[in-house]
């Protein structure tokens, strides 16, 4: 990436980009982060960076819904790192109407913001989620798409969106997909956050959806270096592409749940609470991605699995100041 002008991040304040914020931080990167504006002037995630991290930070607070805004954000930026979004399924089924108009309305606010003051390059986050169930394995960036819930059915018509923007208009746009990120700051409406919470404040057991469906982890540090492969590639290799972020592993949520009972509180059980269930037809029941495409357009692939990760990840919660910030006796949705 040159260094000339600034990054804009939108999505700042949460949980994958707060560490992406901190490693552009790092590399030296002038970075503009679009949190979301509240009358607390809380930064999200961004606030427990240190004080000189957050020193050389342009903060944005706004809302992706609000064009003038986004707009506003994007000027003078030579890339914008698209994170945004609402993001919990459960949240999805009652509350879909506010799913459209951050999802994809602000996704389409981004992509005129960039269009009209000459972004040089727009990464749009998509998900594994738009997927749904694979129809075969390892999922590429062929499966078709299937919106099992209205979470996914709205990313899906974001992705849509930003691909017209690449056809109609020859936006330099590219959406990045990653699989289920995990890792410090993931919010408790996530699996693994879940049963770590509940483990560390000593439940004995440990209330869980599904345990069958299976999932592609990816850590953090993994997904954010996927995120700037991407942005460091040509942009004549990627422009207009949909490049999954996939460790190319699957394991299921009942033995990642295992394992980490085994890991804090082997007497804990795990019981099925019928308010996380998703709907039958709506659950994805196995995700694993095919990551050959990133490898050969970016250079990435992933340095951490899954046991290291998650050490890495139970280290972060196991600090009363980080586990204290969660509600682990309540369903988070």
């Amino acid at each position: 990436m040159t260094q000339s002008r600034k990054v804009l991040v939108t999505g700042a304040d949460g949980f994958i980009g707060s560490h992406l914020v901190e490693e552009l931080l790092r590399r030296g990167r002038d970075v503009r982060a679009f949190v979301y504006y509240n009358s607390f002037n809380s930064w999200g995630w961004l606030d427990t960076l240190p004080k000189n991290v957050l020193s050389g930070l342009d903060v944005f607070a706004g809302d992706v819904r609000d064009p003038n805004g986004v707009q506003e954000a994007a000027k003078g930026c030579e890339q914008i790192f698209h994170l945004a979004a609402l993001i919990a399924i459960p949240f999805s089924y009652h509350s879909p109407d506010s799913y459209v108009d951050t999802n994809i309305k602000g996704t389409l606010n981004v992509l005129q913001a960039a269009r009209r003051h000459g972004v040089e390059r727009v990464l749009i986050t998509s998900t594994s989620e738009v997927y749904g169930t694979a129809k075969y394995a390892p999922i590429d960036e062929e499966h078709p798409f299937q919106g099992q819930s209205p979470y996914s059915a709205s990313k899906i018509g974001a992705d849509r969106i930003a691909e017209s923007f690449f056809r109609s208009f020859d936006s330099p746009v590219i959406i990045v997909r990653p699989f289920n990120t995990y890792g410090p700051r993931q919010s408790a409406r996530a699996v693994i956050p879940t049963i770590i919470t509940q483990l560390l404040s000593g439940q004995n057991e440990i209330k869980l959806g599904s345990t069958a469906p299976t999932r592609d982890f990816n850590y953090v540090q993994d997904t954010v270096e996927g995120f700037l492969s991407i942005a460091d590639a040509p942009l004549s290799k990627v422009k207009g592409q949909e490049i999954n972020i996939a460790s190319g592993t699957e394991i299921s949520v009942g033995q990642i749940a295992q394992e980490l009972v085994d890991q804090l509180n082997p007497s804990a059980k795990i019981v099925a609470d019928d308010a996380r269930f998703r709907p039958e037809a709506s659950e994805v029941y196995r995700l694993i991605g095919d990551n050959r495409k990133i490898r050969e357009l970016a250079g990435w692939s992933p340095r951490f699995s899954l046991k290291p990760g998650l050490a890495a990840t139970v280290d972060w919660f196991r600090r009363p100041e980080n586990l204290s910030r969660y509600k682990a006796w309540i369903y988070n949705l």
